[in-house]
């Protein structure tokens, strides 16, 4: 059954591209494959898992999620999310506002 949690990223400093100045940067992950997505306003997806584990960038409009728990949460612009429920029901997505959603995801290698 698929839930919600909070995790965090832990940050480390570190020259990333001198001679600018240090910055706050946590340690890489691998990606297969990373690709732009929109919903328009009103789009709604029924229950579904997620095609492969994967981080889902959005950059604008609001998403409402229910996972297979019951739990509703709604999403802006700015939120990050690891989607990892493969299997089973998985979730449900609706556009909430009448604005389109657009968003990056980011798959990860499997296994």
């Amino acid at each position: 059954m698929s839930h919600f949690e909070e995790a965090s990223v832990a940050l480390g400093e570190l020259a990333f591209a001198p001679p600018a100045p240090p910055v706050l940067l946590s340690d890489p992950a691998a990606a297969d494959r990373m690709m732009f997505i929109a919903f328009p306003a009103g789009w709604f997806g029924d229950w579904h898992p997620a095609p492969r584990r994967q981080f889902f960038f959005q950059l604008s409009g609001e998403l409402e999620v229910e996972v297979g728990d019951g739990e509703l949460r709604r999403f802006a612009a700015g939120s990050v999310v690891l989607v990892e429920d493969l299997a089973g029901r998985g979730h449900t997505t609706r556009v909430a506002g009448d604005a389109e959603v657009r968003a990056a995801v980011v798959q990860l290698p499997a296994g």
